[in-house]
């Protein structure tokens, strides 16, 4: 978790740096895509705020009222985020394209748009590197697309999500402004903006999908519930494993219940103590699961 914070703290300092010199600059030089890219930056900000409320809250002690702890939190803030990329980020950015395109402003000379947007890349790019190479650490060998599938910490993938998705939004509004401007098309500057949108929208949907998954109870891998069933019938006192249980409370911590057939010639005091056994042995090899719920059949 403390790998994700350095990626969202470099994030942070990113778009904080940005978001401002992007408003000034669009604001001197009448750029529609340029606000647009400064409204981009202020929601990364916000963003990037929520998400490490999100982890401080879930490091938060079980309590009465959360037995379990708090570490949905951190699910609960990823799902808040994802939504305010849809809605601040990417509909107000087409909002805002298809106001200029309707009616075009000639931009003014974009001399410290450029300068801004080259800034801006520089930042966000190194943002980036940071985040792929934190998120890289978590892979496992695993293939881009499944980590992110398999990924239990938003955290890790949200910060690539959006620094990804603000260097392709730079690269295309660097190139639509320049056009705009060279060829006295006005139009060209909102068609960024919209582009910029429609991109953030795209990478919102991704970014809820996954936290919905797991704010609603997402299990465990059906690999690692195999080796769990195996695990518990290595025991002399099991039979057959009935069902398996589970939910990520949070990346770190696992709810497990396992439902067990156990011999018929044993006693209470002997079924206790071989939950206890199988209990211990499960925790010992996933240290992931910190709780563990055995119900004899």
């Amino acid at each position: 978790m403390a790998n994700n914070n350095k990626s969202i703290y470099s994030a942070l300092a990113a778009n904080l740096l940005i978001a401002l010199t992007k408003f000034i600059a669009g604001a001197y030089t009448n750029s529609s895509s340029m606000i647009s890219e400064g409204i981009h930056s202020t929601v990364d900000t916000t963003n990037q705020l929520l998400l490490l409320y999100g982890l401080k809250r879930s490091k938060k002690a079980a309590d009465q009222s959360h037995p379990f702890g708090y570490g949905k939190e951190l699910y609960f803030w990823s799902f808040v985020v994802s939504i305010l990329i849809f809605g601040l980020g990417g509909a107000l950015s087409v909002y805002q394209g298809i106001a200029h395109i309707k009616e075009p402003e000639v931009m003014k000379d974009p001399f410290w748009n450029y300068i801004v947007l080259f800034l801006s890349l520089i930042f966000e790019g190194a943002s980036l590197f940071i985040a792929v190479k934190e998120f890289n650490k978590t892979r496992n060998g695993m293939g881009w697309w499944d980590a992110i599938i398999k990924s239990k910490d938003p955290s890790s993938f949200l910060v690539v999500f959006e620094d990804g998705a603000a260097v392709a939004g730079l690269i295309v509004v660097m190139i639509l402004m320049g056009m705009s401007h060279w060829l006295q098309i006005p139009e060209l500057d909102g068609l960024a903006s919209v582009i910029v949108g429609l991109l953030l929208v795209f990478v919102s949907f991704i970014l809820a999908r996954e936290s919905r998954s797991l704010l609603m109870g997402e299990g465990i891998a059906p690999e690692t519930r195999d080796k769990i069933a195996q695990l518990a019938e290595k025991d002399v006192a099991v039979l057959k494993t009935k069902n398996i249980l589970s939910t990520y409370q949070s990346p770190e911590e696992v709810i497990l219940m396992l439902i067990l057939d156990f011999e018929d010639h044993l006693d209470t005091e002997e079924i206790t103590v071989a939950i206890h056994r199988i209990r211990e042995s499960i925790k010992k090899e996933f240290p992931l699961v910190r709780f563990v719920i055995i119900q004899p059949e």
